[in-house]
């Protein structure tokens, strides 16, 4: 199991790389190989301000469609257009070309309630 240890986490399996007041938002390799074979990823919530734990889009694979989860407070600056023709980058690189968004987070105190790596290893085992 990928958990890369740069990376924050979420208990609903966002992975979130902070650089400067942006937060790069994907789902963890954990989430996607739960989910199969991802055919469609849904994000229509760009330039909108949301609360931490809104949803922002949905992921959908073959036998589901699941929620996405704001990891912080902010706006949703940008979605990841490669995964609209591509949508299955999320399974083969889910913390490189398989990101979902950027937004600028408006909170940086949120960041202290996400999950290190380790914490995030110990939910899921």
């Amino acid at each position: 199991m990928n958990i890369p240890a740069d990376l924050k986490y979420t208990k609903d399996h966002e992975w979130i790389k902070i650089e400067g007041d942006t937060a790069i938002v994907g789902i963890t390799d954990f989430a996607q190989g739960e989910l199969g074979d991802i055919v469609y990823v849904e994000v229509e919530t760009v330039d909108e301000t949301l609360d931490q734990e809104e949803v922002f889009g949905t992921v959908e694979a073959v036998k589901t469609v699941s929620d996405l989860f704001l990891p912080l407070s902010g706006e949703v600056t940008e979605f990841n257009e490669k995964l609209e023709e591509d949508p299955e980058l999320v399974n083969t690189d889910p913390y490189g070309d398989g990101w979902m968004i950027k937004m600028k987070f408006t909170d940086e105190s949120q960041i202290e309630g996400l999950l290190s790596a380790d914490a995030y290893r110990d939910l899921i085992s």
